[in-house]
């Protein structure tokens, strides 16, 4: 038996339902490695696919269904860091960030968080924590704190932070390239940047108290020793200078994705392909090309900084949403989604305007719940039809995009919700488990869930601002909101390290 069509009736989707709740049951358990899980999964879907008569998903389906894009870009930016981490420049950065917070873990965390926000917001999520964790990781060891109080919080912020922009998460892509939506890039920084700098502020202040005696309050002070430079230097400055070069177009090409329609994986490769070539080029310069050397370069990186367990939990995670997408199990949640937003509307006898926000807090709040167990991208893209449905229906004019603002917010920060709730998430954990420091599931959601819950209330509130006041209110008022805030958190550092300052020379 070859290619066969997958069964859509309702037992082939509860079937296919209860694989995937012991999957998040089996993770949440952490009796075994995580990668084994999804990996029994799909043996299991497959087990009935092809000895019983309920059809989940065939073999040549699951090839369709595992995102290459995904897998691409993450070995290629792995293979990236790779090659930067033979230059020193983590260790270097680290001593420049270090001398800066003058080696106060609170004043570390708070630049760890931001710099990953923003850059998540240039980049891709997935990208922007691999480039990060090697600084956030390097800085907790000099600082001798626990990993976990900067290795989540950055990683929250970079799905955060990419909620802000068209190109920060999968899921606003999808959005912003559906012709349904009608949306630019401008719409999304103008609409969901300002909800989303306050969501970086609430995550900086849940994360101090969350890991008080780490980056909290009782960690609020300088330590001359860990801000001390450890003398070091940067090795192969010609690699280094062509790595960034490269690494610049690479980014170039995320950028304008909109344009030149590639997937990020294609100048991810291309990139990485062009800077294991320098790398090459470079070490031959100084070595002779003998049998023992020529193991420095690509077999190096592919051996060691390529985390080659998170690749297979991703391609088996992938199958098993392509089992849920194939049976009909994400149409049929979707559907079920647009009943009960109609149901309510009609049963308290709402007016149009209220039925809109009621909707939208739905979709915010069941994409949340939902992408945080499942991967944002089906969900994103069957629920999209969804949304332009119900848009037909309310004929809510242009009050309507808060539909498509609420699907963007509850997609990306739901991911934050579970350790397989986004791909970042599952990269990070990969990350510290090759270095030692294992973050179980249950960690990663007692934080994440909590941060899940504090974006999407504040989610909540701008989505019922934004449709009763106007966007432009909203914003300039978020915008001053947003001044004041800065103003006053400066005039308290100020004012603290005065004391301190007051205290030593006492």
């Amino acid at each position: 038996m070859h290619n066969f069509d997958s069964t859509r009736d309702a037992l082939s989707q509860g079937l296919v339902a209860v694989i995937l709740v012991a999957v998040f049951a089996g993770l949440a358990l952490d009796r075994v490695h995580r990668v084994l899980v999804p990996v029994g999964a799909v043996a299991l879907v497959w087990l009935i696919s092809y000895f019983t008569p309920f059809r989940l998903i065939s073999f040549e389906a699951s090839t369709q269904a595992v995102d290459l894009n995904v897998i691409l870009l993450l070995s290629s930016m792995m293979a990236l860091v790779g090659v930067l981490k033979t230059t020193n420049v983590f260790p270097w950065a680290v001593d420049r960030l270090l001398e800066r917070s003058r080696g106060n873990p609170s004043r570390a965390a708070i630049l760890i968080i931001w710099f990953t926000g923003i850059l998540s917001a240039l980049l891709d999520n997935v990208t922007t924590v691999i480039f990060t964790y090697p600084m956030a990781s390097e800085m907790a060891r000099r600082l001798r704190i626990n990993g976990s109080a900067f290795f989540l919080p950055m990683v929250m912020a970079a799905n955060i932070g990419g909620t802000a922009t068209l190109i920060g998460d999968p899921p606003n892509v999808l959005i912003g390239a559906d012709p349904r939506s009608a949306l630019s890039f401008m719409d999304f920084i103008y609409n969901l940047a300002v909800p989303c700098t306050f969501m970086m502020m609430a995550l900086v202040w849940f994360s101090r108290r969350r890991y008080a005696d780490d980056i909290g309050p009782g960690a609020d002070r300088d330590r001359a020793s860990a801000a001390t430079p450890t003398g070091a230097q940067l090795i192969n400055v010609p690699l280094l200078r062509a790595t960034c070069w490269i690494t610049v177009g690479i980014f170039a090409g995320f950028m304008t994705h909109t344009l030149t329609h590639m997937p990020v994986s294609v100048p991810a490769v291309i990139g990485v392909a062009l800077i294991l070539f320098a790398q090459d080029y470079y070490y031959l310069r100084e070595h002779k090309p003998t049998p023992e050397e020529r193991q420095h370069g690509v077999l190096s990186i592919l051996e060691k900084d390529i985390e080659w367990p998170t690749l297979a939990f991703f391609l088996f995670l992938f199958v098993l949403v392509g089992a849920a997408v194939a049976t009909g199990l994400i149409d049929t949640l979707a559907l079920g989604l647009g009943q009960v937003i109609d149901g309510v509307g009609a049963g308290l006898g709402l007016s149009p305007r209220a039925t809109l926000l009621v909707a939208a807090l739905i979709v915010l709040w069941v994409s949340g719940v939902l992408s945080a167990v499942i991967d944002n991208i089906p969900y994103t893209a069957v629920t999209i039809p969804l949304v332009a449905s119900l848009l037909q229906r309310l004929e809510a004019g242009a009050d309507g995009q808060i539909l498509w603002w609420a699907l963007a917010l509850g997609a990306c920060l739901g991911g934050n919700g579970t350790l397989i709730g986004a791909s970042a998430n599952v990269t990070v954990t990969g990350l510290a488990e090759k270095e030692g420091k294992r973050i179980s599931f249950n960690e990663f959601t007692a934080f994440g869930a909590r941060v899940t819950a504090i974006t999407l209330l504040i989610s909540s509130l701008y989505l019922a601002l934004w449709l009763y006041f106007g966007s432009i209110v909203v914003n300039i008022a978020g915008a001053i909101v947003l001044v004041a805030v800065v103003v006053v958190a400066l005039l308290r550092m100020k004012n603290a390290t005065d004391s301190r300052k007051d205290a030593t020379s006492n």
